[in-house]
Order: C-alpha cells, then structure tokens, then sequence
C-alpha cells in the first residue's frame, strides 16, 4: 500500500505469485502508518521446493496478505495460492513483523524452512476459488486458508473482521461511497523507487495501514485512489489478498481485498468486492455470512 508495506518477497516467490497479477503491492511510504491495532489482518507465509530434489522445500518467505474472517479462515486472493510447486504448504502469521520473525529463525533453524516457518506461522490448508482465473469482468481471485483454531488462538489474539452483507457496497451507491472512510492494511512494499538498476521496491513484511478514497464501483471490483495529494496511502507489491475497509455506519467493514493496481504503486488499488454473490457463494462453506 503507499502505506503498506511488505517484505521484498523473494525472487522464486516474486515469479510464483507476484507475476500472476500486477501489483498487489504493499502499503506505501506516504500517509501510512504502522497497524498493530490490525490483529486481525495476516501474511500468508510459504514454503516451497526451489533445486532439483522436491522432495523437501527448500524455501521460506512471506509472499501475500489476508485476514481472519473467523477463528480458523484467513481470506486471500487465489492468486496467492495457485501456481506453486506441488510441495507448497502454507501458513498464517499475524505478527506485526513477519519478516524480523523469519529473520530470527533463519538464524535459529539454519537450512530448515518448515521450522522457520512453523516459529512465525501456524500451517493450514488453502482452498482457492475453483473457477479462478476467471474473466477480466470476474476473476475470481479469492481464496481461503483453513487453519487449526487451537492453534492460533494459543499464538494470537484478534477480533475477526466484519464481512459486508449481501450488495452492501451496492446499496450505498457512488455517492454513499465518495463520503465513505477507506483504509486498506497489508505486509506489502512500498511505492517504485527510481535507483541505477531501475525501479525497486523497498520495505515489506511490517503490517501497515493507509487511508484511500473511492474511485469506481464495477459488478466485482471497487476501484480506490491512492493519490498522495489527495492524502491517500495505498497497497503494493505483497499486499494482495489483503484488506480494504470501508467505515460504515462506524464500523470496519471488510469490503474488498487487494488484487491489482498500477505497476509502480501510486495511483489505483483494484479490490475485489465481497458483497456480490458470487464471493459470496464461495465464502459461504467456510464461515458465517451476515
């Protein structure tokens, strides 16, 4: 997000996850701020095979964001979750520094991904949207992430986010959606920074939060400003799947989550809404809908 920031995620991550969809970056540096009131709001941590023996991974990082929707679903984006080797686990951290936390145990667990993982995260079981990748119009890019709830309740305590009734965001129409309060969180990077070797991404793995305003509201997707004149923040490389609020009647709404934008993190974050009934349809099984 312009205020998000994420982890420079690493270059086999990069290749499995980030290309699969244009930004999803991280919060960037300009009107954020750090969230550690977010409890509720995760990174999705990885570990995968990346030599020639599959057999055990050999990698470990952080590589998108999501939230706890109830005590044992984290809600991402699908492209978070497809495209990997078929060795890939994930898990779930809701640390405030997932990336000093791996850091500590790539120390402690040299050369042991699953431990380094299994100190920051608690493993779980993804399920991503089966018709993903859908058409431009709909993409389907939703996914979740089982996890024990045991578990997670002994590591962390959270409240888990407000999801919108059915057409919520419709209902309120441009108008009501111009007055409303936006904020979007997430692990990601920030914004494109112009160096010798061309445009990097500095920063992630810290969850942060930003202020956005509304932009366009299409039939799966809520388009959101991060201009920084207009005092907005924004998402960025790393935060996809992650959440944007709406404050509605004054209460944190998890609208929509971040999947796209502009490539160097400064203009539009594109969500994906979770008032329309086909996220609905594909939430449903997994937790109890307003």
């Amino acid at each position: 997000m312009t205020a998000i920031r994420a982890t420079a995620v690493t270059a086999a991550a990069c290749a499995a996850v980030l290309a699969t969809a244009l930004p999803s970056s991280a919060i960037n540096s300009y009107n954020a701020t750090p969230a550690p009131e977010r409890t509720e709001v995760g990174a999705l941590v990885a570990t995968w095979d990346n030599d020639d023996d599959p057999a055990t991974p050999d990698r470990v990082d952080w590589v998108c964001s999501g939230t706890m929707i109830d005590s044992d679903t984290f809600l991402t984006a699908a492209h978070c979750t497809t495209d990997w080797p078929d060795n890939v686990k994930f898990y779930v951290s809701l640390d405030q520094d997932v990336q000093a936390g791996l850091d500590a145990a790539a120390k402690k667990y040299p050369g042991d991904p699953a431990a380094q993982a299994n100190a920051v995260a608690v493993q779980g079981t993804a399920h991503s949207h089966p018709d993903y990748p859908g058409p431009a119009s709909d993409t389907h890019d939703i996914s979740v992430v089982e996890l024990p709830a045991a578990k997670v309740k002994s590591r962390w305590s959270f409240t888990p986010a407000t999801l919108p009734t059915a057409n919520q965001l419709g209902a309120l129409r441009p108008q009501g959606l111009n007055s409303t309060d936006w904020f979007v969180a997430g692990y990601g990077t920030q914004e494109a920074v112009n160096g010798p070797g061309g445009h990097t991404h500095p920063g992630g793995g810290v969850r942060m939060k930003a202020p956005e305003t509304f932009d366009a509201l299409n039939d799966a997707w809520v388009r959101l400003a991060m201009t920084a004149p207009q005092g907005n923040g924004g998402a960025c490389y790393g935060d996809s799947g992650g959440p944007n609020f709406a404050v509605i009647d004054g209460k944190n709404i998890l609208a929509a989550t971040t999947i796209t934008g502009d490539t160097p993190c400064y203009a539009t974050n594109v969500t994906y809404r979770l008032d329309t009934p086909a996220a609905r349809a594909f939430l449903a099984p997994y937790v109890k809908l307003p």
